[in-house]
């Protein structure tokens, strides 16, 4: 863990910020299950850090770095599947010591969270939010992008779903409605349209939209 002593203008700039898509506060870290969340959902997204110390609202409160780090350590290897590894910094903000933890996105995905006992689950981040990926997704993730054809054939059901596609952005319930193809099925089609760059995909409060790649 590396240690800076002196705050540089950026560090006050990412506290600036707030919460978002790549960035969380955390006062302290209590819970090594709870927090296992966060680095799913960032290995399972672009990528993001955690300022370790820092309170919601973007107050400083300072805390302990060690004891911090290897709870952090903690969580990453023994609550998440794979096991993550993270990169730590810690800074002095007015005199109180925060940490700031990197999660990478991950090369292979999914990266699970065990939250709860024997319950592991794949998160994503939505905002300041992390969220259970959709099914979908998981599907997409056990998709070999070395098994994307040169050319594409559609079948009925495949054909039925871009042209219900067309008309913008659907949620898969719509879409079962309109197309008339069982959930099941349906997801399997959309994570390949998704996998092949034909189909693109965002979490809207929670729920994933689906839409025709421009």
């Amino acid at each position: 863990m590396k240690n800076r002593f002196s705050t540089v203008p950026y560090v006050l700039k990412w506290i600036a910020e707030g919460e978002h898509f790549q960035q969380d506060f955390k006062l302290r870290i209590d819970d090594a299950r709870k927090i296992s969340k966060t680095i799913s959902a960032f290995s399972n997204t672009i990528g993001g850090k955690l300022l370790i110390g820092v309170k919601d609202n973007g107050v400083v409160a300072g805390i302990k770095p060690e004891e911090e780090y290897h709870m952090m350590v903690y969580a990453a290897e023994r609550y998440c599947f794979p096991p993550v590894q993270l990169t730590f910094q810690s800074w002095k903000v007015d005199e109180k010591t925060i940490l700031e933890v990197n999660v990478s996105e991950a090369i292979n995905k999914p990266v699970l969270a065990e939250w709860e006992p024997e319950n592991r689950s794949a998160f994503l981040r939505d905002h300041d939010q992390n969220i259970l990926a959709p099914a979908v997704m998981l599907d997409v993730w056990r998709i070999d992008e070395s098994e994307r054809p040169e050319k594409f054939f559609y079948s009925e059901k495949e054909q039925s779903l871009l042209s219900a596609l067309q008309s913008g952005e659907n949620t898969l319930s719509q879409l079962c409605k309109i197309t008339k193809i069982k959930r099941q099925p349906l997801q399997k089609i959309l994570a390949k349209l998704i996998r092949w760059e034909i189909v693109d995909w965002r979490v809207q409060g929670g729920i994933a939209l689906f839409e025709l790649r421009n």
